[in-house]
């Protein structure tokens, strides 16, 4: 086929500019590739004349998304604005209703409109690719889809906030407490503008709920993920895991039980010696445990200009060679409603506390813990000099239920200091 297959690029930030430059400079090797020349026919931004470091004048300037959505000479309308709402989401529609293809990296959008957008695009006979939305460049979608699609999925799991890995990696090596380590991270830039959308567990949790889906083939349900970020990790929670064996990280797990689907994203505690505890800085790691395989490991950057655009890009020659997949790899009349669960899989917890140093207190923590039906594993009393002594607990495998229920109780003690930090600790 020597027809072209003509782009249309709404967004032309780090990642926008990131594919024009790829469309540029690789033509010939993207052509060879897909047996069709890749070109780009026209581009919409907020501004036309902001410096992007790459030359647009060859191609058609449109001030309205939705203009450029549906334009003639487009095939594939490239939609890298962001945003769950307004234009993004306005133009994708206009896209797939004129029967155009959709690649996106918009995460954001995908949570919260995936399921309707899915059966727009098989309604309009069009397909929505979305490689780019989780994991950066690491090629997780078309692994769940394609190279695991004999796979009954067991578990999905992995660190997919950059920013969060790189604020706890940074707190570890540099000994550094919370605030400065995040004030650092907004420095370079890589906060996002609201940065509870990264250390609150959002962004991950709108990755966390598209990898659910299309391991589990149930509709995209954000709502249901159960988010804690790492607002109240400590340099102290740091090195005390660190004495234990364990490294501290932002991790989403999602699983099918009988009970339901859980998807979770919290603060975790995993071994020192397994992948995911070797994670540095803004890599992302995502972790696939199928029935058939047993477990596969991709590992990545999570962002950046590179990675993204070359994610957006394995979409776009998907289509260019007539590769056509279901937008969750199934189609979108066939995934299941979700029935959410919460975690009840036994895990042992990290607990951190700080109690009064006075006779009996701790006589009176296990008896908390013990009501609960919560045992200890270990416990170690850190050295203090002030009149609170600090406390580290790992119990034995537990409900999430039960040591809720130990926290309530240890609220009502009055030798109980502030209140406690609890981790699961997750196996890998």
């Amino acid at each position: 086929m020597s027809t072209p297959l003509r782009l249309g690029i709404a967004g032309l930030g780090t990642v926008g500019a990131g594919v024009v430059k790829i469309v540029r400079q690789k033509g010939n090797l993207l052509a060879d590739r897909a047996g069709r020349p890749v070109t780009i026919s026209a581009v919409s931004a907020r501004s036309k004349d902001k410096e992007r470091g790459v030359t647009l004048s060859q191609y058609v300037w449109e001030d309205d998304p939705v203009a450029l959505a549906t334009r003639d000479d487009i095939d594939v309308y490239v939609e890298l604005m962001g945003g769950a709402d307004g234009p993004a989401k306005a133009s994708v529609e206009a896209a797939l209703r004129a029967g155009k293809d959709v690649v996106t990296a918009n995460k954001a959008m995908l949570a919260h409109h995936g399921q309707m957008l899915a059966q727009l695009a098989e309604d309009n006979g069009a397909v929505l690719r979305f490689e780019a939305a989780v994991a950066g460049g690491i090629p997780v979608i078309k692994a769940l889809t394609e190279g695991l699609a004999g796979n009954d999925m067991d578990r999905v799991m992995g660190v997919m906030n950059g920013t969060c890995n790189y604020i706890l990696t940074r707190m570890q090596s540099a000994g550094l407490p919370y605030a400065e380590v995040f004030e650092e991270a907004n420095q370079l830039g890589y906060l996002e503008a609201d940065p509870t959308l990264d250390v609150g567990g959002i962004d991950a949790g709108h990755k966390l709920a598209l990898l659910a889906s299309v391991a589990f083939g149930t509709q995209v349900d954000f709502a249901a993920v159960e988010l804690e970020g790492i607002e109240r990790i400590t340099i102290d929670d740091i090195t005390q895991a660190a004495d234990m064996g364990y490294r501290i990280k932002l991790l989403g797990v999602a699983q099918m039980s009988g009970r339901g689907l859980e998807q979770r994203m919290s603060p975790c505690l995993v071994p020192a010696t397994s992948p995911l505890g070797q994670l540095e800085g803004g890599t992302n790691m995502v972790v696939l445990e199928g029935d058939q395989v047993e477990q596969v490991v991709l590992r990545g950057p999570g962002a950046g200009e590179g990675p993204t655009a070359s994610a957006v890009m394995g979409d776009v020659m998907d289509i260019a060679r007539g590769f056509r997949v279901s937008t969750f790899g199934v189609p979108a009349g066939s995934l299941s409603e979700t029935t959410p669960a919460k975690t009840a899989t036994p895990a042992p917890y990290y607990l951190r506390l700080s109690l009064e140093d006075k006779p009996g207190a701790l006589a009176k923590l296990a008896s908390v813990l013990g009501d609960a039906g919560v045992s200890i594993d270990r416990m170690r009393q850190y050295r203090h000099d002030a009149g609170a002594a600090p406390i580290l607990i790992v119990t034995h495998k537990t409900t999430r239920d039960a040591l809720d229920a130990a926290i309530t109780g240890m609220d009502r003690l009055d030798v109980v200091k502030d209140a406690p930090v609890a981790l699961r600790i997750e196996t890998v």
